[in-house]
């Protein structure tokens, strides 16, 4: 006799950005290709990992005075303590005034869920999150499955083909009090030294809770220092903040997800009040995070030789990187593909804007089916009520590009549609294929328009 399910309301899911994937798998062409990865590639096509991480594995399975007890709920005090030194330097003011700490999490998005289960909890009158829009997936669903308003914002100047320092100003002016503004990838953003203080101000101003997220670190100039020196402009202003630090794609060990949710607090005593609310949510979440990537990646921080080596290897990956945009510059040159190319090579990192035809559509009633995350409809911000400002008139919300359409639906080659690809996905064996298509791309909308 049958009886009903008690799945029997349940619907299916929105389709997330991941469906890309799944398009491409169901892809029966032969040059079908996916420039979306979020893992580094080798030249070859294979995820990359450091050579002293290989080698680090094998000296760890073959060492017998390992034991294999579970972790402590906040990890590893020695990945933790390298993992900061990382992030802030050995000696830097705020390792040295004990006002940083961590949790190790499960990747980056362990890092946010914890985070954010915090910020719900301890921060109630923050319930408004501003995101990148090329983060809202993961990250963004995290915060809105957690019940804050998620807003996506961009500043990516599709106009000028650069990441404009202004919009991001202009987004910060605009926010609500109190809210939280995941920051990251601002390196490309290019701040002088007047609009690093202006953001700083505002952001100090409106009491605005900075959540950074720190995905690949050494893998956006080569210099890890370089690369996560934003945060010691916060440190000197008195900043308190939280940071996702993930070290699972600077290390090539995706499969383990290692990561590290940092605190930055006014002082030690206020540092281990909020690392103690951390654990008890880490408890419940995943109690004890895996230690198999801790113990490489702490192997390799700890021993100045192998950091050294691991130092070279990413230096190689982003002299690759910067040389596969250089070729990719100069063939579309040589092609003859309308539009100045130089965008790309002033972009730094695995992943950057193509530049194809993303148009902005400014929409005067916040309509909700022009975004994938929903917005506060219902408040007088959303409304254009707050400080005299409209929504519609500050808010680009992107549309899909007709040149990207192109290059799925007739080459096959799977972007996402906001055109910010993985340059490492760029090889010998398919540049040529990849510049052509999106010179056709190029011609062929242009042609259409006349």
């Amino acid at each position: 006799m049958p009886t009903l399910s008690v799945f029997t309301d349940v619907p299916m899911a929105q389709k997330l950005e991941g469906s890309l994937l799944k398009a491409y798998k169901q892809d029966d062409d032969p040059n079908k290709m996916f420039l979306a990865y979020k893992v580094c590639m080798t030249s070859e096509g294979r995820p990359w990992v450091s050579s002293v991480v290989r080698k680090t594995r094998m000296q760890i399975a073959q060492d017998p005075s390992l034991n294999y007890e579970y972790t402590p709920v906040m990890g590893m005090k020695s990945f933790i303590q390298a993992s900061l030194n990382l992030l802030f330097g050995k000696n830097s003011q705020v390792i040295v005034e004990n006002r940083a700490g961590g949790v190790q999490t499960v990747g980056d998005s362990g890092a946010f869920q914890l985070g954010a289960q915090f910020l719900k909890t301890w921060c109630q009158n923050s319930q408004i999150v501003y995101i990148v829009s090329s983060q809202k997936e993961p990250h963004g669903l995290i915060f809105q499955d957690m019940g804050f308003t998620v807003y996506e914002h961009t500043f990516w100047d599709s106009a000028h083909l650069c990441l404009d320092p202004n919009m991001l100003l202009d987004v910060v002016e605009h926010a609500p009090h109190g809210c939280i503004f995941v920051i990251g990838s601002i390196g490309n953003c290019r701040l002088t030294s007047i609009q690093w203080t202006q953001l700083m101000t505002l952001m100090k101003s409106k009491e605005i809770f900075p959540f950074f997220d720190i995905p690949y670190q050494g893998l956006s100039t080569g210099d890890l220092e370089e690369d996560a020196i934003f945060l010691q402009y916060f440190v000197s202003q008195g900043f308190e903040f939280f940071c996702s630090q993930s070290l699972s794609k600077n290390f090539g060990i995706y499969d383990e997800g290692v990561g590290t949710l940092v605190v930055v607090a006014l002082n030690n005593q206020l540092l281990l009040r909020v690392l103690s609310q951390l654990t008890n949510f880490a408890r419940a979440l995943w109690l004890n995070p895996p230690t198999t990537g801790a113990r490489i990646i702490t192997s390799v921080l700890c021993n100045p030789a192998m950091q050294g080596e691991w130092r070279q290897s990413l230096e190689g990956v982003v002299e690759n990187i910067m040389m596969t945009k250089e070729k990719v510059k100069e063939k579309l040159r040589l092609l003859g593909t309308p539009g100045s190319w130089d965008h790309i090579t002033e972009q730094k990192g695995t992943h950057s804007y193509l530049g194809l035809n993303l148009e902005l559509l400014w929409d005067s009633c916040g309509s909700p089916e022009m975004l994938t995350l929903p917005t506060i409809h219902n408040s007088p911000w959303a409304r254009g009520e707050q400080d005299g400002t409209t929504l519609g008139s500050e808010m680009p919300w992107l549309s899909p590009a007709q040149q990207v359409e192109y290059l799925i639906s007739k080459k096959h080659i799977y972007i996402p549609k906001n055109g910010r690809i993985n340059f490492t996905c760029i090889n010998s064996y398919n540049i040529d294929y990849i510049t052509a298509s999106i010179n056709e791309a190029v011609c062929f909308t242009k042609d259409s328009e006349k």
